[in-house]
């Protein structure tokens, strides 16, 4: 009988190289390799997936997915470099780290701390995010509130839309000034009418500045779901979020727009521990793809599943972590 393998399941478009293939694609087939794990990339067919796992013995990894299946794990870029998910339920909102509990007193202060430092210096101190920023820096007023705009597909998923969150956060009395980001990939004129009717406001600046540098000047930030909600914690500054979320353990959800004043005062006089919850949702809940043992990290999160990484070696080899 064949020897099960690992089967990565990737968009059609990236094994026709129309798409990239993310470093960490490559990392994991050739680590898997090495270790003498037959490997089998497969172009993914989402309506037909579960069906092409129940006919098999082998484990899959389903790059963007959704799926739940005994021998499957859903893996994606979990919003912050080089981290990825590798989860049993889904990635970002779906993952299963949203259904987890966040406990800081379990967390070793000084793994966190070195862990939150290193994150800093590599993003804040670079000034770099997941997407081009501008590279000149600009300067704020102290205090502003940021807001961090996705395009308007993200409101379907939201609790409430951008244009209720925004004028939410102008119909508060609070002189703060307001700092709004678009997304860098969003020039719809949906957005385009939305940013000009805000600005209207005297309090508000449409921005397409350096994200650390707004964040350097903001005292709270709000947003629907994004991965800059991760980077704003690392500058030490609370998060509201108007949408579900799987970091939403270190912020502050937000339900109806009417409640978001009371979400922002609650953002600020919480007692957050920023550097405990980075190192769990990232370092424990995530694959480190920069790190030298990210093979072992795969094969252990297989094996958490219940699947006997055993099956996967040549006879009489057995997983070191066994």
């Amino acid at each position: 009988m064949t020897r099960p393998a690992v089967v990565i399941h990737l968009p059609i478009g990236c094994l026709l190289g129309q798409e990239h293939i993310a470093p960490y694609f490559h990392k994991l087939r050739d680590g898997l390799s090495e270790r003498k794990i037959r490997v089998e990339i497969e172009a993914l067919d989402r309506d037909g997936l579960l069906r092409r796992i129940d006919g098999d013995k082998d484990f899959h990894i389903v790059n963007h997915g959704n799926f739940r299946h005994p021998r499957a794990l859903n893996t994606a870029s979990a919003y912050i470099a080089p981290f990825w998910y590798l989860d049993p339920e889904g990635v970002r909102l779906q993952s299963s780290i949203g259904e987890r509990t966040f406990d800081p007193a379990a967390i070793d202060p000084a793994k966190a701390q070195n862990f939150f430092a290193a994150l800093r210096r590599r993003r804040v101190s670079e000034r770099v995010s997941r997407y081009p920023q501008a590279e000149g820096t600009e300067e704020f007023p102290k205090g502003a509130i940021a807001v961090f705009l996705q395009n308007g597909a993200a409101d379907a998923g939201a609790f409430f839309g951008r244009r209720e969150m925004i004028d939410a956060l102008l119909s508060r009395h609070d002189t703060s000034p307001i700092l709004i980001k678009p997304h860098p990939r969003d020039d719809g004129e949906d957005t385009a009418e939305l940013l000009a009717v805000a600005a209207r406001d005297p309090r508000v600046r449409v921005t397409h500045a350096n994200i650390h540098d707004i964040l350097s000047s903001a005292r709270v930030t709000v947003m629907l779901n994004s991965a800059v909600g991760l980077e704003s914690m690392m500058h030490r500054v609370p998060v509201v979020l108007c949408g579900p979320s799987d970091f939403h353990h270190s912020a502050v959800t937000v339900r109806d727009a009417f409640d978001l004043d009371a979400g922002l005062a609650k953002a600020r006089l919480w007692p957050w521990h920023y550097a405990a919850f980075l190192y769990w949702f990232l370092k424990v809940n995530c694959v480190n793809a920069g790190a030298p043992d990210m093979i072992d990290d795969v094969l252990n999160r297989i094996a958490a599943t219940g699947y006997d990484v055993n099956r996967l070696y040549p006879q009489q080899q057995r997983s070191p972590a066994n």
